[in-house]
């Protein structure tokens, strides 16, 4: 819904990549949350990953992991999100997509209200190209 896709074409290989940080699911906590990518995963296939995508013209960065990889971010992932003119059009950082973020959304409506009309245009004039 974030990127206004539908889902045949969220999940065209061709026009979409989704690419997790350590391509192995490291598990829960004891209040079952996810567990920090172990770092041998992400260090064995991330970046040959990322080597092989071709023509990428827009990269989503999906939490603080990421975030803190591929832009070296520093401090909270609300504070990366919320400078997210400053990377746009090529890279959007947003927060997790979880229902664990109600409140988070409901705190910061700037989210809705602004980041996300920005990146489904975005998107669409990608996917346009």
């Amino acid at each position: 819904d974030w990127l206004g896709l539908e889902e045949q074409t969220f999940y065209d290989k061709d026009r979409v990549a989704i690419v997790p940080m350590a391509f192995c699911f490291p598990g829960y906590n004891e209040r079952k949350a996810d567990l920090p990518p172990p770092p041998i995963c992400g260090k064995t296939w991330h970046h040959q990953v990322m080597a092989a995508l071709n023509r990428v013209q827009l990269t989503i960065l999906v939490g603080g992991y990421a975030q803190k990889y591929h832009m070296g971010a520093k401090g909270s992932v609300t504070q990366t999100v919320e400078r997210w003119r400053d990377h746009a059009p090529g890279l959007f950082a947003l927060p997790h997509p979880s229902w664990r973020n109600t409140g988070w959304l409901k705190k910061n409506p700037w989210f809705e209200a602004e980041l996300l009309p920005a990146l489904r245009a975005r998107v669409n004039e990608v996917l346009d190209d």
